[in-house]
């Protein structure tokens, strides 16, 4: 069983989910809690999402309680006053998402850090997810925005709308402990942010990607793309996810890694390596590899340098060629941007 979760979340006027919040996933969950959960709800076998009702809660909270889970029987409680529709995902297998609970609970399970980045499918998941506006009065399909904003104003309370988009921000579902987001809005639900993680106002970072931590984002991190340990995207810093051209290409960078301020990422980086400031590295850039002595060894696509540790990339301020050489120096981020987080 891959997991099980009890969730709370938004339909639209036709009963259409628009998102799912689930406060406490489970991954790999105990069988016996999972068969309890089942039996409770009757829940046919296999990937399902089952609606419920608050009359429910409590026989499912017993259940649960008997099955030796006392945080979700906790919850199960708490649920008996909901306003909001109820749904309890049951997840056997990693398949192809199905419904938008199930993409729910997959982007939960990166953000909790229960699962890793490219570990689970989120395959054909943006065709399930509807355009949601994101408002001071929760999720609200686009298409009966007007007449909320309508009902609103006329009852004299301001609905603002934050933004438009399938993603909500990843706090107002999850916060992992030991991380600083200067702005929230900046982070989507389904970023995997490890410990130590400080991402700034300017930084951006997508689902299915993330960073392992500690390190300091400044840049974008695209759907897909990973920072390792110690590793700093500086400001206005890109990365090349598989999303906007980057292919099947795993992007990511190993560990103790500076990708500089305007500066670019399209080729996997092993440990220590950097890029100067304002540099694209593309993957079929001519690069031209220099020995310790600074001397021309061969001309390369920077695809065939990808995943080696150690290289410094600059491009020659008076030629314009594109050069990498050995990165003497090692980087080590400021301990005291990541001390406290």
């Amino acid at each position: 069983m891959l997991s099980l979760a009890l969730g709370i979340g938004h339909q639209n006027s036709r009963g259409e989910w628009l998102d799912v919040y689930y406060p406490a996933p489970l991954h790999q969950p105990d069988s016996a809690l999972v068969e309890a959960a089942r039996q409770s709800l009757e829940a046919p076998a296999g990937n399902t999402a089952v609606s419920f009702l608050p009359e429910h809660c409590t026989a499912l909270a017993d259940a649960l309680s008997a099955a030796g889970d006392e945080h979700r029987a906790d919850i199960a409680r708490a649920m008996v006053d909901s306003q909001r529709p109820l749904v309890a995902m049951f997840l056997e297998e990693d398949r192809t998402p199905e419904s938008v609970p199930e993409v729910y609970l997959k982007l939960h399970l990166l953000s909790h850090r229960l699962v890793r980045p490219h570990s689970i499918k989120l395959d054909g998941m943006f065709a399930l997810l509807k355009n949601i506006a994101w408002t001071s009065e929760g999720p609200i399909d686009v298409e009966e925005l007007d007449n909320r904003q309508l009902k609103a104003r006329l009852a004299g309370r301001p609905l603002s709308v934050d933004s438009v988009d399938k993603f909500p921000k990843m706090t107002d579902y999850v916060m992992p402990a030991g991380v600083r987001i200067a702005d929230t809005a900046r982070v989507r639900l389904g970023a995997y942010l490890g410990e130590g993680t400080t991402v700034m106002h300017e930084g951006f970072c997508n689902f299915n990607a993330g960073t392992e931590g500690p390190g300091m984002v400044e840049g974008r991190i695209a759907a897909g793309v990973m920072l390792g340990s110690g590793s700093d995207l500086g400001g206005g810093a890109s990365t090349m996810g598989t999303l906007s051209g980057g292919g099947n290409i795993v992007i990511r960078t190993g560990e103790n890694c500076l990708i500089g301020a305007n500066a670019g990422l399209g080729i996997p980086l092993g440990d220590r390596c950097t890029i100067e400031a304002g540099l694209y590295i593309t993957a079929g850039a001519k690069v031209t590899v220099l020995d310790d002595q600074g001397q021309e060894v061969r001309t390369v696509a920077a695809r065939e340098l990808a995943g080696q540790d150690d290289l410094l990339f600059i491009r020659h301020s008076v030629t314009g060629r594109l050069e990498c050489r050995t990165n003497k120096s090692a980087i080590a981020l400021n301990d005291v941007l990541h001390a406290h987080n």
